[in-house]
């Protein structure tokens, strides 16, 4: 008997195994977001974590096994880059992202691990139609999100927003707020939200809740997607007063960081920037035009770093590896964000 694993960026929708039906398309017929089946060609032995589920855990999927995920597209300037276009007639593709990201691969990093080969074996089929994610996103609900927000944006992939995140949740919630937490650009991961919801967070979303595999998208599309997750947010958190929202990559990449930004434009109460280096510090505010409340991550991890970022940018770096770095931003944030009872 195969064995059927429902990726993570599926879980918005209500499948069950065994699936209802499966139907082999042309890659003409194929779209963003396609909810596809595809067996298992290539398993290397170093991804022991390859594959993320629909409850977030990961595991090392096997040659012959069946995986259930999305067709989608990936940039990413550290890791792999592919897109469900590129895939041949032969429907070899490649396991593009953990969550269940599936596209054929354009380009790989050299110090990154070699991803699972599938082959496509059809598109989920219900009622005669392919199952698609966006049909079965978060809807809106017409009330506007008006939550004050952190928001967590950085010079590129492995920057350490996530952590940043988590830290950011954590200060607001001993600050006496309740806390949204978000990752609303990237590629499909559940692991990095449901992290938002370890650090105290009570509410948390992704942009998959908007029915994206990943963000790599036109930014009308994403635009129109991620302001009816906002309006769900709106209404699914009627009691929160603060959000913490990590914009993936950086915003100079094609995931629509940007226009995430542009969305949450007068909602913004502080920025923390995590970098890799000050050059990129200075790089990416000169690029984007914007400047930063904070800077954080690999860069404000020795004296050093926190200088040159002070003297090339003039703006403030704080570690947040360590305790000292947490409370400075508790400090920061009770400044920033209006007090709990001010909503």
């Amino acid at each position: 008997m195969e064995r059927i694993m429902l990726g993570s960026v599926t879980r918005i929708a209500d499948l069950t195994v065994p699936l209802e039906d499966l139907e082999a398309r042309s890659t003409d017929d194929w779209s963003f977001g396609d909810v596809v089946v595809a067996e298992v060609t290539r398993a290397p032995l170093t991804r022991p974590d390859a594959f993320e589920l629909r409850d977030g855990r990961a595991t090392a999927p096997m040659k012959g096994d069946l995986l259930v995920g999305a067709l989608a597209r990936r940039f990413a300037t550290l890791e792999a880059t592919g897109s469900f276009e590129a895939v041949d007639d032969d429907g070899i593709m490649h396991l593009l992202s953990r969550a269940g990201c599936f596209g054929a691969l354009t380009s790989r990093s050299r110090f990154s691990p070699q991803l699972h080969e599938l082959r496509y074996r059809g598109h989920v089929i219900r009622g005669g139609r392919p199952v698609r994610l966006r049909e079965h996103r978060r809807e809106g609900t017409g009330k506007a999100f008006d939550l004050p927000v952190v928001l967590i944006v950085g010079t590129s992939m492995s920057a350490g927003k996530t952590h940043a995140g988590r830290v950011a949740v954590r200060a607001l919630t001993r600050l006496g707020h309740r806390v949204v937490g978000a990752k609303l650009t990237g590629a499909g991961r559940r692991g990095d939200s449901l992290a938002f919801g370890d650090a105290g967070a009570e509410w948390v979303f992704d942009f998959m809740d908007a029915g994206l595999p990943t963000t790599v998208c036109p930014p009308e599309e994403y635009r129109s997607a991620i302001s009816e997750l906002l309006s769900h947010i709106a209404s699914a958190a009627p009691d929160a007063t603060a959000a913490v929202i990590e914009a993936g990559a950086s915003p100079l990449e094609p995931y629509n960081g940007a226009t995430l930004v542009d969305l949450l434009d007068e909602r913004i109460g502080l920025t923390i920037l995590c970098a890799s280096d000050p050059y990129a510090v200075e790089g990416i505010r000169n690029a984007w035009g914007r400047t930063f409340d904070l800077v954080a991550g690999p860069t404000a991890n020795t004296a050093a770093g926190v200088h040159l970022v002070r003297v090339l940018c003039g703006l403030p770096a704080i570690d947040l590896m360590e305790e000292r770095g947490h409370e400075e931003l508790e400090r920061m944030l009770r400044t920033a964000i209006p007090g709990p009872g001010t909503r």
